[in-house]
């Protein structure tokens, strides 16, 4: 699709609906830091605020979204942090085995589901439009984490509740509209709940730099190619270790966090092990995984609810 059919598409409003309806099938169908990411900051004040503009599906690809299932919990034989394969539709070890844990009965088995239970991540492109904590990301295109909160509110503003609200595609460079990103902490967690879309504006009046900023967006499809994920029996096994089902068959395979939590649990606090867990593995992967929580997109705020678990 050429950069001319994306604004066709525009005055249409076609790709509104065909998005809506991929969401749906999606809903029923079961660090080494990367430079590529964006992510908001807190001020001293324990507020954050941001400007950005969600952009259309690369060239070549369909959506402007991506989503990605994963797990991340600690057991007997350490930290369990993998994409799971029912993001693309396939079996996963531990999702099976949350089932036949949930199906027992037992409060303590549902107990342990709910800390082993699949955390839901998307991945857009975006376009920074005001960061005073950062004002050298404004006008420039990154990639986007975030949590179902605010995958809430973009499908709010496709599928508005109200007859009198006019639904938008905030994917759109014309049609679209800025997302005011407001940050505060609740109860100690990182929340988005007053965050809220802008009116309806062209992201530039400038056709040909909006093309530029179109040829800049990063592949989406990456998160979810078969290199991101490893195969059931792979994961069959580090759960059986990390669960304590099973010994560890080689030395070769003691992962960076494991030897980490082992050595230094004693030396710094616990907040400070957790973070460098997962720096130490968010380094080994070539995208960073997904581990923040349905409601949360802080990281750290995610390995505490564990460590208070």
């Amino acid at each position: 699709m050429g950069f001319g059919d994306l604004k066709k598409q525009s005055s249409l409003g076609s790709l509104t609906a065909k998005l809506v309806k991929e969401v749906e099938k999606q809903s029923n169908t079961g660090g080494g830091s990367d430079e590529r990411l964006w992510k908001p900051e807190m001020d001293k004040t324990g507020n954050g605020y941001a400007v950005i503009r969600f952009l259309p599906a690369p060239d070549g690809e369909d959506l402007p979204w991506v989503k990605l299932f994963s797990h991340a919990f600690q057991g007997p034989g350490g930290w369990y942090i993998e994409n799971s394969l029912t993001t693309v539709g396939g079996k996963d070890p531990i999702g099976e085995l949350n089932r036949e844990l949930w199906n027992s009965g037992s409060d303590k088995d549902k107990e342990t589901v709910r800390k082993q239970k699949r955390k839901l991540s998307f991945y857009a492109n975006i376009y920074v439009v005001q960061d005073k904590s950062n004002p050298q990301n404004e006008g420039k295109v990154f990639l986007y984490k975030f949590g179902k909160k605010i995958f809430d509110k973009i499908m709010e503003a496709m599928q508005p509740e109200f007859e009198d609200e006019t639904p938008i595609n905030p994917f759109d460079f014309w049609q679209g509209a800025n997302f005011k990103l407001k940050l505060k902490k609740v109860a100690g967690y990182w929340n988005y709940d007053s965050s809220e879309f802008d009116r309806v504006s062209p992201l530039l009046d400038d056709d040909d730099a909006l093309e530029a900023i179109w040829k800049k967006e990063y592949s989406l499809t990456s998160f979810v190619a078969d290199d991101q994920f490893k195969s059931y029996d792979e994961l069959k096994k580090r759960l059986d270790y990390v669960l304590g089902t099973k010994k560890r068959q080689a030395p070769q395979e003691e992962t960076e966090y494991d030897n980490y939590a082992a050595t230094e649990q004693k030396k710094v606090s616990e907040e400070e092990v957790l973070k460098k867990l997962e720096d130490s593995y968010q380094a080994s992967k070539t995208t960073e995984p997904s581990s923040s929580s349905d409601d949360d997109d802080d990281p750290m705020s995610y390995f505490a609810k564990l460590a208070d678990s």
